[in-house]
């Protein structure tokens, strides 16, 4: 598979990258699954509601048995009634976690990143960095480059660039090993530096 080659003028060529991770089908389901799964174990779930015996509430009867007309009623912490507890309430103990085998993630982002390979989304630079943490700095980069909504993947922690891109709304910089498959999907153009691709090649390999 041949991927765009850029440097600060725009597109200079292509670079070979295996086809065992960039020519792969396209199998959705995985896709859907792994993604799934990601933003399951990403959930903290600590919301909760309360049940009626938690609800704030008086124990008097709302009105006597019979004679009313109306439906009998106990308590005004029924579920039936509005402001009274939930039937099955949420609680924060409930385990939201999706197990997804190692094998299985891994073939998904190889089907990701084989799609976007093929979409023209994802681009190779020999290297990305700015000389000082400057967001303008980054940004003309960019601008150069015609990106605008970019994940970048460096083959290490560069703090200037990290500070440079947090001003960003539309920019993320990570490394290889932190590169999700939700991200993957959501930024529209993907930048790679030629060290971070041999460690993809490593990781996913």
């Amino acid at each position: 598979m041949e991927l765009k080659l850029l440097n600060e003028n725009g597109q200079a060529g292509t670079v070979s990258a295996p086809d065992t991770i960039f020519a792969r089908d396209y199998n959705e389901p995985l896709i859907h699954q792994v993604i799934t799964a990601y933003q399951a174990n990403a959930r903290q779930g600590t919301r909760a509601q309360k049940d009626r015996g938690e609800v704030h509430h008086s124990t008097r009867k709302p009105w006597r048995q019979k004679g009313t007309g109306r439906a009998r009623a106990g308590m005004t912490s029924s579920p039936l009634w509005r402001g009274g507890g939930r039937i099955f309430p949420n609680t924060p103990e409930e385990n939201f976690s999706q197990k997804v085998n190692k094998k299985m993630f891994r073939a998904g982002l190889r089907s990701i990143f084989s799609q976007l390979a093929r979409e023209g989304r994802i681009s190779v630079v020999e290297n990305l960095s700015v000389a000082a943490p400057k967001t303008k700095l980054l940004a003309d980069k960019f601008k150069a480059l015609g990106l605008e909504s970019v994940l970048v993947i460096t083959d290490q922690f560069d703090e200037n660039l990290f500070l440079a891109s947090r001003n960003l709304p539309n920019v993320l910089v990570v490394e290889p090993r932190y590169a999700d498959p939700v991200s993957l999907v959501f930024y529209k153009n993907i930048l790679v530096t030629k060290a971070a691709l041999a460690k993809i090649e490593e990781l996913l390999a």
